[in-house]
């Protein structure tokens, strides 16, 4: 899919990567240096049972299935969409088994009417495990990859379309995820999706992402992974196997005109939730255990759509030839989405990036919600107040960082308190809330707009 404008931070997962430096200049303020989370000894334990071969056997697979084109059979039980559907729904039911119930599996369904990319009324169908929280289910965590392929020609659902990078890969990662985290028990609900239709127009994302607005879920996160097999790019590109492209939305597209001026007037347009995600991800996921585009779309912009925080993870850099291509050969070149192209060790490190941030997210509190900054009175100190959450029982800390830094650079804990005030002017940085649990987990920053 091709679609808006985003910005993008390239996470490194070689091992002890650490975080760009703060600024050291100015301003001076309360608190001490933000450090990275560090993974505990349970999800060291989770990221290390990341097995390559399984991967490689879940992408090879997929591709037996000739094509995956969302138009193409789905009753034969060999060849199309729906043996690929069928395949993946029983290997996510056999993973299923491990977690005494906590685990359930389905296949949500709908017809698609004719539209664009969809001639003839089409069933969209996704495979959905939810592993259900302990504590919070219904604050629910979402990782995603689609199993739809296709050629040159988006409407040709005949020829053979491997689709091993796109999307084998993010096919790969959340089903292996599926596997481990299964016999764990996270405190708030975590759902696997592999989804069809993307390529069409992400119309099974789309479905996914209506359903739970509708239903009320509190979706605070969405991990999307398309595309994330390979470190190498064209010809000639030095390739990049540690490394992991995150792309994150700047102003948010479901807020209305005056939301979106209310946060230009407030300096927030680098703080939409989908980039406190996206700060998040880049504290947990670059470590010792994960060793670790412009005008490019996903999944994850059906979740944006209603509102809901989600993020892409995309390879470094691309090899166009290995991708939407017919398999052929011209000039001694092959081109076509083949797994002969894709790296499964580097699929791997991706998934433990992935692993590591949906764990830690699901094991903190939630994001702090109704988080604002007092305005009424001109004052060089800065008073931020937030509604207090049971589920954050190890309290709550303020970050804040430097208008020019990239991530938050200073935390300073405030404690079991709903309200706080820093020697430190508003308008010289900006302030982020988060929740704080007694495990050491600790949530994405509320973003405080003025009162």
């Amino acid at each position: 899919m091709r679609c808006q404008l985003f910005a993008f931070l390239v996470l490194s997962t070689r091992a002890f990567a650490q975080l760009a430096a703060p600024s050291e200049l100015w301003p001076k303020g309360p608190g001490e240096p933000l450090a990275p989370q560090d993974p505990d000894h349970e999800l060291k334990s989770m990221l290390n049972e990341i097995d390559v071969s399984r991967i490689k056997g879940i992408i090879a697979k997929l591709v037996t299935f000739g094509t995956r084109h969302t138009l193409s059979n789905q009753t034969d039980p060999h060849r199309g969409i729906g043996a690929a559907r069928d395949w993946v729904a029983s290997e996510v039911r056999e993973y299923a088994k491990a977690s005494n119930g906590r685990m359930t599996v389905e296949v949500p369904s709908y017809v698609q009417v004719p539209a664009s990319r969809i001639p003839t009324d089409t069933v969209i169908s996704n495979i959905v495990a939810t592993l259900k929280g302990s504590e919070e289910p219904n604050r629910v965590y979402v990782i995603s990859g689609h199993y739809d392929s296709r050629v040159t020609d988006v409407m040709n659902f005949i020829d053979d379309a491997p689709g091993a990078d796109d999307d084998g890969s993010g096919v790969a990662i959340s089903m292996e995820l599926a596997r481990i985290f299964a016999t764990h028990v996270p405190k708030a609900t975590i759902m696997f999706a592999v989804v069809a239709g993307e390529e069409q127009g992400l119309y099974g994302s789309d479905f996914m992402a209506k359903t739970l607005k509708a239903a009320g879920v509190d979706v605070q996160g969405m991990l999307d992974n398309d595309i994330v097999g390979s470190p190498k790019g064209d010809v000639g590109t030095p390739p990049a196997p540690f490394d992991i492209r995150m792309f994150v939305q700047g102003l948010p597209t479901s807020e209305t005109a005056a939301q979106i001026s209310s946060r230009g007037s407030s300096g927030a347009e680098n703080d939409s939730p989908a980039r406190q995600l996206g700060r998040f991800v880049s504290e947990v996921a670059q470590n010792a255990v994960t060793q670790t585009r412009f005008l490019r779309g996903g999944d994850h912009l059906s979740f944006l759509k209603v509102g809901y925080p989600a993020v892409r993870f995309t390879e470094p850099q691309e090899n166009y030839a290995h991708q939407h291509q017919d398999t052929r050969i011209v000039d001694g070149v092959q081109f076509g989405d083949l797994q002969e192209f894709v790296d499964h060790d580097f699929i791997a490190r991706v998934a433990k990036v992935n692993g590591a941030a949906l764990w830690s997210l699901a094991q903190a509190p939630g994001t702090p919600k109704n988080v604002k900054l007092d305005t009424s009175a001109l004052t060089n100190n800065s008073t931020l107040t937030w509604t207090q959450d049971p589920a954050a029982d190890g309290g709550y800390e303020i970050v804040w960082r430097a208008s020019d830094d990239a991530g938050w650079s200073h935390v300073v804990p405030v404690g079991h308190v709903g309200s706080a005030t820093l020697r430190l002017s508003k308008d010289n940085v900006e302030f982020g809330v988060r929740s704080v649990g007694k495990n050491g987990f600790r949530s994405p920053a509320g973003y405080p707009f003025p009162n």
